[in-house]
């Protein structure tokens, strides 16, 4: 009799091990990262224009990432540490530029990588008067830390005024 509740009574225990195994949770690989739509990635140019806006070029270049390159509209220098492109954007910054874009391409590459490139026209002053300027731009952006940085921001001025 004994060594029929040993059985039994291991019997039961596997039984709880299966029916515990098949209750719980199945592993599952991690769910990839949702891409995003061309919209969220236009949005990241409210963000860094709203970075302008402040005045400070600090919270400009919070927007860049560690390794970014800025070609900037208003200077032939590249900018490749952070301490240059807050230099631009000390002065750049002095205009007080608020831009707002004209035409945008994006582009989503995957669910971290996307580029932005079209034309934008910046309200901002020069020799104290009132003015604007049109540009083309292009804006390289990875998602860093689950953050959306600049990686590479090319500003040119338009060669040809309408």
């Amino acid at each position: 009799m004994r060594k029929h509740l040993t059985a039994a009574a291991g019997l039961a225990g596997v039984t709880a091990l299966l029916v515990g195994c098949a209750s719980a949770p199945a592993q599952t690989a991690a769910t990839p990262e949702a891409v995003p739509t061309p919209e969220q990635i236009k949005a990241l140019f409210a963000d860094w224009n709203a970075a302008l806006a402040t005045g400070d070029p600090q919270k400009v270049a919070d927007r860049y990432a560690p390794n970014a390159v800025l070609l900037p509209t208003v200077s032939n220098q590249v900018r490749s540490t952070r301490a240059e492109i807050v230099d631009y954007f000390e002065h750049f910054l002095q205009g007080r530029p608020s831009g707002s874009i004209l035409d945008s391409h994006v582009a989503v590459l995957d669910a971290d990588d996307a580029i932005d490139a079209g034309t934008y026209r910046f309200a901002l002053t020069q020799d104290g008067r009132p003015t604007t300027v049109d540009a083309r731009y292009t804006f390289v952006y990875e998602k860093v830390g689950g953050s959306w940085l600049i990686v590479n921001h090319h500003s040119s001025a338009m060669p040809e005024r309408a």
